[in-house]
């Protein structure tokens, strides 16, 4: 049996450890670092094409890029409602691991699908809570 991997060295951060700021946080209007050349272009390909391919759930793709793209979008480039680039590494983080990972398209289908049952679930209680 192989030992177990040893721990980083003390005073090493983690890999996927959040940047280390003296306050906790990131300086007020310090914008993050942008991302490499055509990466978000990748991601925006990989999640567009399901969707195209699914009219059924346009609205509701719709819905979730409302949700996620950051106040005031349009006033920095590239002006799309793309997600924040710290929110959109956290979700690939939780879901495969990696901050640079692109979702499967059978993933982005899945995630819509559930969306959409959710929305249903809650606009049809009968007690009107949603």
């Amino acid at each position: 049996m192989s030992p177990p991997p040893a721990a980083p060295p003390s005073g090493s951060p983690h890999p996927l450890a959040p940047p280390e700021f003296p306050e906790g946080r990131p300086p007020a209007g310090s914008a993050p670092a942008p991302p490499p050349p055509g990466a978000r272009w990748r991601e925006v390909v990989v999640l567009v094409g399901p969707v195209l391919a699914r009219p059924d759930l346009w609205w509701t793709a719709l819905g979730e890029l409302r949700r996620m793209a950051p106040r005031l979008w349009w006033r920095s480039p590239p002006r799309l409602p793309l997600p924040d680039r710290r929110l959109w590494e956290f979700r690939m983080v939780t879901a495969y691991g990696r901050p640079d990972a692109v979702p499967e398209r059978a993933d982005v289908v899945s995630f819509l699908e559930w969306c959409r049952a959710a929305s249903a679930a809650s606009v049809s209680r009968p007690d009107g809570r949603g």
